[in-house]
């Protein structure tokens, strides 16, 4: 008679694998640079234009159009940043996405029900918090989409400004979090933002994306080849109507994320890597210097709170965001039977959810499509979008405060490797070879001691003898 076989519960929010831990830090090390120049960017553009000596100069610079005309593509360097640099990070969106459905978190159905919930639940209950503020103040209804995007970005550079040591299984989530949020807000900008269509631009840059396919199964390798093609791609989807930065997120799915025998890094691997910094750390800085460039005043800062629009997106990024991703992921716990770990407790979930609110780079991308064609309201919800982030970044700030000793305790404990082996000690505690290799560790440590302890006592005796003898000698008669 067999015994019957038992499951351990599932925990949410659990120690990540060593692969998928090595990766999250390497990507959000990258990340926390590109979120450090993000902030610098943003204060910079207040600053500019800000300060009447420099205002000027900053709507200048922002109004200056260059590029082919006859292309369709005579652009100003703040559309050039919009359309052409933010293509860019969808760019590497789409191969985190990829590369979360092929090998990491959202492979495993079970395991994506979680971030996939929290992230629908932290999109759908700001836009309900935002439409139900201007349906009872009468406002515009189109800037629904704007609290619904997530900046992993900023979230990490304000995590590196307060210094706290929040765990990795955490700060994954957040990673995940923001990658599927990604996808919706593409999705929305997709469908809600087209206007008109140019069918025959469309095909062209369809046909492109086709060769683009085509050519990465051919296993076709070389910059100089995709490259070109990218920005004829680009070129077409911008002027088919439909958001260029769609290309981007379309080439960076097709890459090949999982890897064959003998690689070390499968394709999509080794671009992103390539491609990650120039994202992190340029195109979304130079589009946060010429999207947050917003006049900021006293009477300014007020009308935040008292138009419907802005009160809108300031209540969606701050309380909206904050009760959807974690009723979302409690909801999701809930239904699944599943725990959550025991190193953590739902104050934490509660922390990041809030730490998500901060919406900046999508949400002033949305913000900008939503309103184009009334400059004035698309200053005001810019200026709304930047004050519910700083404020859900103080909140974050607060309640991550609080737990930090324990966050550090469980980094710790991550990190620790006395076995100098390369692997941190927490992933080999059922590897037998470990458990021996710290008991040599341990012994010869123990020997080393016992060496130590004989020697002093040896160097002790010989003092006193020492000591003993001359005071003998003293006693003596001349």
């Amino acid at each position: 008679m067999t015994a019957p076989r038992t499951t351990a519960p599932r925990k949410v929010l659990g120690r990540l694998s060593l692969p998928e831990r090595t990766f999250v830090a390497d990507a959000l090390r990258t990340e926390t640079v590109g979120g450090v120049l993000l902030l610098m960017a943003a204060i910079t553009a207040l600053i500019w234009a800000n300060i009447p000596a420099l205002h000027d100069g900053y709507e200048s610079v922002s109004h200056f159009h260059f590029g082919p005309e006859a292309l369709g593509l005579h652009l100003s360097v703040a559309h050039w940043a919009a359309d052409g640099l933010l293509a860019v990070f969808f760019f590497v969106a789409g191969i985190e996405l990829k590369r979360e459905l092929v090998a990491g978190d959202l492979r495993d159905p079970r395991a994506a029900a979680l971030p996939v919930v929290a992230a629908l639940c932290g999109m759908a209950v700001p836009a309900l918090v935002y439409t139900l503020t201007n349906l009872s103040g009468g406002g515009s209804l189109q800037g629904w989409a704007v609290p619904t995007a997530t900046d992993i970005a900023f979230a990490l550079a304000v995590l590196a400004v307060i210094g706290t040591s929040l765990p990795s299984a955490l700060r994954a989530f957040l990673l995940t979090l923001a990658v599927v949020d990604d996808l919706f807000a593409i999705l929305i900008i997709a469908v809600f933002f087209t206007n008109t269509i140019n069918f025959a631009a469309l095909g062209g840059a369809v046909v492109g994306l086709a060769v683009f396919w085509l050519l990465l199964r051919k296993g076709v390798r070389g910059w100089y080849v995709y490259v070109p093609l990218a920005l004829v791609i680009w070129a077409l989807m911008y002027n088919s109507g439909v958001h260029a930065t769609i290309a981007g997120v379309a080439m960076g799915l097709m890459l090949r994320c999982h890897r064959h025998e003998g690689e070390a890094h499968s394709p999509g691997e080794h671009i992103e890597h390539l491609v990650r910094p120039l994202s992190a750390g340029l195109a979304v800085p130079l589009f946060a210097l010429f999207s947050a460039g917003v006049a900021i005043s006293g009477g300014a800062l007020g009308d935040v709170f008292t138009k419907p629009e802005t009160l809108g997106v300031v209540l969606g990024l701050v309380v909206g965001k904050a009760l959807g991703i974690f009723g979302g992921t409690w909801l999701t716990a809930r239904f699944t039977r599943a725990s959550l770990s025991d190193d953590l407790a739902w104050a934490d979930v509660f922390a990041v959810a809030t730490l998500a609110g901060i919406g900046f780079t999508v949400s002033l991308l949305i913000g900008e499509l939503a309103f184009d064609g009334d400059a004035v309201l698309t200053d005001e919800v810019k200026a709304a979008v930047l004050t519910g982030s700083l404020i859900a970044a103080a909140l974050a700030t607060v309640l991550l405060k609080i737990r930090n000793s324990k966050y550090r305790r469980l980094c710790e404990a991550e990190e620790r490797d006395e076995d100098l082996d390369g692997i941190p000690d927490i992933y080999e505690e059922d590897d037998p070879a470990y458990h021996l290799r710290m008991a040599a560790i341990y012994e010869n440590k123990a020997a080393e001691h016992r060496r130590t302890a004989e020697l002093k006592a040896a160097e002790r005796r010989a003092l006193a003898e020492v000591q003993g003898g001359a005071g003998d000698e003293d006693d003596r008669p001349a």
